[in-house]
C-alpha cells in the first residue's frame, strides 16, 4: 500500500471501530481462551488490537509488521522463560494481522503456518465473524505451541496478561 493509501485508510477506514468489533464480552471470551490454551503448553500468547496508526507513523513508513515487532518488545512478549511468546497483532484500519513469535518457537514453526492463521482470521473478519475469527486464531496458535512446547500437564506460572489489549 502506498503511503497516501495507507494514510487514507488509517484516517477514514470504517473497519477500525474497535469497540464495536471487540466488545467486552468478546474480550472476556478471548481472555478465557488464552488462559485455557496456555495450560496445554509452555508458551505465552498476547493479543494487541490497534484501531489505526497515527499520520506521522504512516508517513515515517511504520507498517503493521514494524508496529507488531515494536509492541512485541514493548509488551515484553520476548521475555518469557522458554522464549516462546507469541504476539497476535491486528491493525484494524489496514485490515492487517501479524504474528510475531519469539526465537524459541520461531525456529520450530514454519512462516506459512503463521500466515495460514492470519489468512483464516482475515477471512472471518471480512465476513463479519469477529468472534469466530478471533477464537479460531487463538486456538490455532495454541495448537502450534502445544505441539512444539507441550506442558505435559505440569502447572506453570502465567508470565503475561491474558486479556487482549486495545490500542
Amino acid at each position: 500500500m502506498a503511503h497516501m493509501q495507507r494514510l487514507f485508510a488509517n484516517l477514514f477506514d470504517g473497519w477500525f471501530q474497535i469497540h464495536r468489533r471487540f466488545p467486552a464480552e468478546l474480550l472476556d471470551d478471548m481472555t478465557a481462551a488464552i488462559a485455557d490454551g496456555e495450560r496445554t503448553h509452555l508458551g505465552e500468547v498476547r493479543i494487541a488490537v490497534e484501531s489505526r496508526l497515527g499520520p506521522a507513523a504512516v508517513l515515517a513508513g511504520v507498517d503493521a509488521q514494524a508496529r507488531a515487532r515494536q509492541l512485541f518488545a514493548q509488551l515484553g512478549v520476548w521475555d518469557t522463560e522458554h522464549n516462546c511468546g507469541v504476539l497476535l497483532y491486528l491493525l484494524m484500519a489496514e485490515h492487517r494481522i501479524e504474528i510475531v513469535a519469539d526465537r524459541g518457537i520461531a525456529h520450530r514453526v514454519q512462516p506459512h503456518e503463521w500466515l495460514a492463521i492470519c489468512a483464516a482470521m482475515q477471512a472471518s473478519f471480512a465476513a463479519g465473524q469477529w468472534r469466530a475469527g478471533s477464537l479460531r486464531g487463538i486456538t490455532e496458535v495454541h495448537a502450534l505451541l502445544a505441539k512444539h512446547f507441550p506442558s505435559h500437564g505440569k502447572p506453570r506460572p502465567d508470565e503475561l496478561p491474558d486479556r487482549p489489549i486495545l490500542l
